[in-house]
């Protein structure tokens, strides 16, 4: 790596920052097809004139606006996914915003090993849960397809989708198999959240939610498949145990237990993803983190499970699969 490379890399926040501003101050939403100045959006947004055009310049360079005699416009793919007034709109990238600010904490963090931001999904509030859940809904609805294929659905007749925030992936295995029936179990304040996104997306009467918290409650029980995508990463090694022997309870027998995260080497370097992805647990969570394959084997034999399996996908995320015999 060349000191011209290093420098990019250390810079490349600044791009980042520019697209996530102009985003936050809904600049994209409030452009329409006849364009606007920098004065007239700054008028709009209550912004400052001179800061706005800098703004507005800069998008235009990157390649996010169009700028014509004086008049800034959208491009074709900004309007689509940066715009409210788009049914493609991506409103998560709300979340990126959320996560610069526990991110700008990390030297500290380092220095302390004290999260950022340690509350409680439960203990956030709408501006910062749902903009979390439309980002899980909008990776998870892209990924859902390709991880869902390879799980063999002979003989399973109920799921339990732990966490299961927007419900993506029960989404996914009820289009697979349309008998099947899926239930999300989320927290108090995530279930609302949970049901305006099947009734969105189709699924109304079709996938079913119940309420509680996985570290303080029992699961509700007779499911040929419990289904954890995105959770063991964010509570503790204890946690975890615990949640698995729920998990295990929460089976039928011959039922079978899918964990699906980033699944760390031994020596916790690779996928690159999740080494990265550790860091946001480091910064976000109480104790969150990436667990290595050996520990998620452990916890799942500690649990009672046997017969465990793991395929990796492309993106680096990995399936782990067990039996409750």
């Amino acid at each position: 790596m060349n000191p011209t490379t290093i420098r990019e890399f250390a810079a490349s926040f600044q791009k980042s920052r520019i697209l996530l501003s102009g985003f936050e101050l809904d600049i994209f939403t409030n452009l329409d097809e006849y364009g606007a100045t920098s004065k007239q959006l700054a008028d709009r947004l209550q912004l400052d004139e001179h800061a706005c055009e800098r703004l507005l310049n800069a998008l235009v360079s990157l390649g996010f606006l169009a700028k014509q005699d004086g008049l800034f416009f959208n491009t074709p793919d900004s309007f689509t996914f940066l715009s409210k007034k788009s049914p493609e709109y991506l409103g998560g990238l709300m979340h990126s915003n959320h996560l610069w600010n526990t991110w700008s904490n990390l030297t500290q963090v380092v220095k302390t090993g004290t999260s950022a931001n340690p509350s409680e999904i439960n203990e956030r509030g709408t501006e910062w849960l749902f903009p979390f859940i439309s980002a899980m809904h909008d990776r998870a609805k892209k990924q859902a397809p390709q991880q869902v294929a390879p799980i063999d659905l002979s003989g399973i007749h109920s799921m339990l989708d732990i966490g299961g925030g927007s419900g993506a992936y029960s989404m996914e295995f009820v289009s697979r198999k349309p008998e099947m029936e899926a239930t999300v179990f989320d927290l108090p304040n995530v279930v609302p959240i949970t049901r305006e996104f099947i009734d969105r997306e189709g699924f109304s009467g079709k996938i079913k939610t119940e309420t509680g918290d996985y570290t303080t409650d029992e699961l509700p029980h007779g499911f040929d498949l419990v289904f954890l995508s995105a959770i063991i990463h964010s509570n503790s090694l204890e946690v975890n145990r615990d949640l698995l022997k729920k998990c295990y309870r929460a089976l039928n027998n011959d039922g079978k237990i899918i964990i699906q995260d980033w699944i760390m080497n031994d020596d916790r370097t690779q996928p690159t993803a999740g080494a990265i992805f550790a860091i946001n647990m480091l910064v976000g969570t109480e104790a969150g983190d990436c667990f290595t394959r050996l520990e998620v084997s452990e916890m799942l034999a500690d649990a009672g499970f046997k017969n465990s399996s793991n395929i990796a996908f492309e993106s680096g995320l990995s399936q782990v699969t067990a039996q409750k015999v």
